[in-house]
């Protein structure tokens, strides 16, 4: 499959993310889109991205602006250092999906780009490089973003816990312990890795789930915490080793905050709306982009984040520390900070503060290697059904449907089944939610068993 955009930026098979594409859409995005004084480059760990981000720096370079690389660095912190200099920004990143892929994530100096700049991005396509050369410099992008959250939130905030840090492969994840060292915690790193491990903080297996509830119990740990591999969605278990649902970390973070309005998509639980804290709960579309726009709609005090958990903070927050600023962009240090934080203040275990939440939880999960085109074929044919070989096994199904992003169902029970193929990776998704997490994990599991039963026939 061709690279394309999707929710999160231009991803492809590295294989076609050629020197020579990665050029023509760096060239398409410094023609159609702002650029300040100049782009900042960051990338993540996979093997293939220093080549990429070499791509896009001579390409930038060529077109006469001029090139900050900031190496191997967080999304969330290439994008507060690009917007700081009032640069725009190119992150390497295949964010969760396997190494044998890549792609691109675009920044303005303001932030993300939309859905319309990616459409003007792809109208300046196939433009004649420039034949210049501008210069070519070097930043510190981590450092900013360490102390943007340790002044916020104040030295001694996490003093007392004991934090593991899962390594693995996230470009994050020095500065993950770096941040919770300075405000106060002990930090206890494992499984670190030197090959790429693709992590998907919505869809956590298993084997990993009972290696994280068994690094908890040895360790002592009052919590444990990582990312996805370019570090804009958090991933966090508590002290039993039970991984927090990443839009259970999304509320509890709006009102550490004190937002008055929350914009998430429909993909997230509906616990937000249930506990009285937000004056307006929006649910939009899949993806950061349309959490952004929500965001700009409402105005005022309000905050977005993403059922992987990825937050962005819409106002200046009065923290314990001082102000914290908004950052218009996926995040995943402030909701793995601020629970722990809340807690801790309220003298609570991360499951009791979990346990306080609306009794609704969502799972998530993915058949992989499901060409587009099968999934949209697939839920053709469960749409000429009624639907009902997939949900009869599963539950009554209630005629409300919601088609904002995929194909939301509604049962009988009150739990809910949510299709969705994914926009520009080979995945067919499914969501659910529940009364529980151990109902929406197992509606998840006999529902991707219906799915698979189906591509077999």
């Amino acid at each position: 499959m061709a690279p394309k955009f999707g929710t999160s930026g231009l991803r492809g098979l590295v294989v076609d993310l050629t020197p020579a594409l990665i050029a023509d859409y760096t060239r398409a995005f410094l023609a159609a889109c702002p650029t300040g004084r100049g782009l900042y480059i960051g990338r993540d760990l996979r093997a293939s991205s220093p080549g990429i981000a070499v791509s896009v720096a001579e390409a930038a370079r060529g077109e006469g602006v001029p090139v900050t690389d900031c190496g191997a660095v967080p999304t969330p912190a290439l994008a507060l250092a690009a917007m700081a200099a009032g640069s725009a920004a190119i992150m390497v990143t295949g964010s969760h999906i396997p190494t044998d892929r890549n792609g691109l994530k675009f920044y303005l100096p303001g932030g993300e780009i939309t859905k319309a700049d990616e459409t003007a991005i792809l109208a300046a396509l196939g433009r004649a490089p420039g034949g210049q050369s501008a210069a070519l410099q070097q930043a510190d992008a981590g450092g900013p973003w360490v102390r943007r959250y340790v002044s916020a939130f104040g030295a001694g905030a996490l003093s007392g816990l004991k934090i593991g840090v899962w390594e693995h492969s996230a470009v994050s994840r020095d500065l993950i312990a770096e941040t919770l060292l300075a405000l106060g915690a002990a930090v206890i790193p494992l499984g670190r890795s030197e090959s790429f491990i693709p992590v998907d903080t919505e869809a956590v297996p298993p084997a990993i789930r009972a290696e994280i509830a068994a690094w908890c119990a040895a360790q002592g740990l009052d919590a444990l915490v990582s990312t996805d591999g370019d570090g804009d969605r958090p991933l966090m278990a508590d002290e039993r080793g039970a991984v927090v649902p990443g839009d259970i970390l999304g509320q509890i973070t709006a009102r550490a905050l004190g937002a008055e309005v929350v914009v998430t998509p429909v993909s997230s639980n509906s616990g937000v709306g249930l506990a009285g804290a937000f004056a307006r709960v929006l649910r939009t579309k899949i993806g950061s982009p349309y959490v952004i726009a929500g965001m700009a709609e409402a105005g005022g005090r309000v905050v977005g984040y993403e059922a992987n958990g990825g937050f962005l903070a819409g106002f200046e927050a009065a923290l314990p520390g001082g102000a914290l600023p908004p950052l218009w962009t996926r995040d995943s240090l402030l909701p793995l900070i601020a629970p722990l934080v809340l807690a801790k203040s309220a003298g609570l275990s991360l499951s009791g503060l979990v346990a306080a939440e609306p009794a609704r939880f969502t799972a998530a999960d993915r058949l992989e290697e499901i060409a587009p085109e099968t999934s949209r074929a697939l839920m053709a044919r469960l749409e000429a059904a009624g639907f009902a070989p997939l949900l009869t096994p599963l539950g009554e199904v209630l005629s409300e449907q919601d088609r904002t992003d995929g194909l939301r169902l509604h049962l009988a029970s009150g739990r809910v089944i949510h299709l969705r193929p994914s926009g520009n990776a080979p995945e067919l998704r499914l969501y659910t939610e529940a009364e529980s997490a151990g109902a929406a994990e197992d509606l998840l599991t006999r529902g991707l068993a219906q799915l698979r039963a189906f591509l077999r026939q």
